[in-house]
């Protein structure tokens, strides 16, 4: 019989015999209503029977293992029926401000197109050195290598992901979820939840040709291809997000600022669902910055100054815990950066209410939020600066 490992190979070879693009085309943005949920994705490896006997036993059991390691890669397995039309127009090089890497037409079909590359065959499967995974096309940090685990599947497979680096959307073939940089958009694979392989009990399953790796001791940095296009993210919850997203996309270095939900219990947040108070999350901007134009210290005295950071679970006229002021820093220089400001905001006799607290995942708001007061052509109502520095 063959293990586990080499029938999922086998199986794959036939499911994946090659490179091709996976559902959904090329388009990186995709809407998300009140109603729907992101789908969580197909299970993977199958509970063994215990207690079998006697070749009948052992035949059932090898039956049940070769059907695991058929599910396992079929649910990583992208469909070539569902690929985009040929002559579809893409452009790579530069995208939100970002400078991207140039990509060969093997990167290209996984990292554009959304297919897949055959199990097994990634640089990344079996690669056990200590470091840190980015994005192949902006260099992205994105995972760990402590996060790393066999999973057997035949794509290096990720039970964590670093705060606000990879971005989880519905996929195309209404079954799974795809995970993509948050950065650039860039094409990385599928999450898949209850698998029971690890105690975090989640398996990012990401193909090798998407990532690229730092080694332990190296700058992380020089992975970018970007170079001073490099970027940060910052998290910040002061009241409505329209009107935080709004004022802080004015900013000089700042490259993209996105509104959603931050901070709560429930997963795939509707804004309803936020707005009952019932989900724990804040509204709260996702900001994209160029650091070597702005910094985060710069982003969050703007923060302290275009909200009213004394006022609990309110905003103005927006009331509730949804509205809470908050940071969700990424590192511990944000986290020292903005209690340091802080420090100073009590010294001049504020009495500051704003949390500050680890970015855990932001989950992306509906699209009608999305540049509310640029589509409305409207102004932030309660969010306008005060000058407290």
């Amino acid at each position: 019989m063959l293990g586990i490992r080499g029938f999922a190979y086998h199986a794959g070879t036939v499911l994946a015999p090659e490179l091709r693009p996976g559902p959904g085309g090329v388009s990186l943005k995709s809407e998300k209503s009140d109603d729907a949920r992101r789908n969580p994705g197909a299970k993977g490896m199958c509970e063994m029977v215990s207690g079998s006997s006697g070749r009948r036993g052992h035949a059932l059991e090898s039956c049940i293992v070769a059907v695991a390691a058929v599910l396992l890669v079929a649910g990583c397995v992208q469909s070539a029926e569902d690929a985009p039309s040929e002559g579809v127009c893409i452009e790579i090089e530069e995208e939100g401000g970002l400078a991207l890497k140039d990509l060969t037409p093997e990167e290209e079909v996984v990292i554009v197109q959304k297919g897949t590359e055959r199990p097994f065959s990634g640089e990344y499967n079996d690669h056990r050195e200590a470091g840190t995974y980015v994005c192949r096309r902006c260099g992205t940090p994105l995972y760990e290598s402590d996060d790393k685990f066999d999973s057997g599947c035949g794509w290096p497979s990720f039970d964590d992901e670093l705060p606000g680096a990879v971005k989880r959307l519905p996929d195309a073939d209404g079954r799974r979820t795809e995970i993509l940089c948050a950065t650039c958009g860039a094409h990385l694979g599928h999450v898949f939840e209850g698998e029971q392989l690890t105690e975090k009990n989640i398996r990012h399953c990401v193909n090798s040709i998407s990532l690229e790796f730092v080694a332990a001791g190296e700058s992380v940095d020089g992975a970018r291809d970007a170079g001073p296009s490099a970027t940060a993210t910052a998290y910040f919850a002061g009241g409505c997000f329209w009107g935080m997203e709004h004022l802080l996309q004015e900013v000089d270095g700042v490259t993209e600022v996105r509104s959603g939900y931050m901070g709560g219990r429930t997963e795939e947040p509707t804004y309803h669902e936020v707005a009952s108070g019932r989900t724990g999350h804040a509204e709260t901007v996702e900001v994209v910055y160029d650091p070597t134009r702005v910094t985060f210290e710069e982003l969050a005295r703007l923060f302290f100054e275009i909200h009213d950071p004394t006022q609990v679970d309110r905003q103005g006229p927006d009331t509730g815990s949804q509205y809470r002021s908050a940071i969700f820093y990424t590192g511990n220089e944000q986290k020292l950066a903005a209690e340091k400001l802080i420090g100073i905001l009590k010294g001049k006799g504020y009495d500051v209410a704003t949390e500050v607290t680890e970015a855990g995942r932001f989950w992306e708001a509906e699209e009608y939020h999305q540049d509310y007061y640029e589509k409305s052509g409207g102004r932030p109502y309660c969010h306008t600066r005060e000058k407290r520095f």
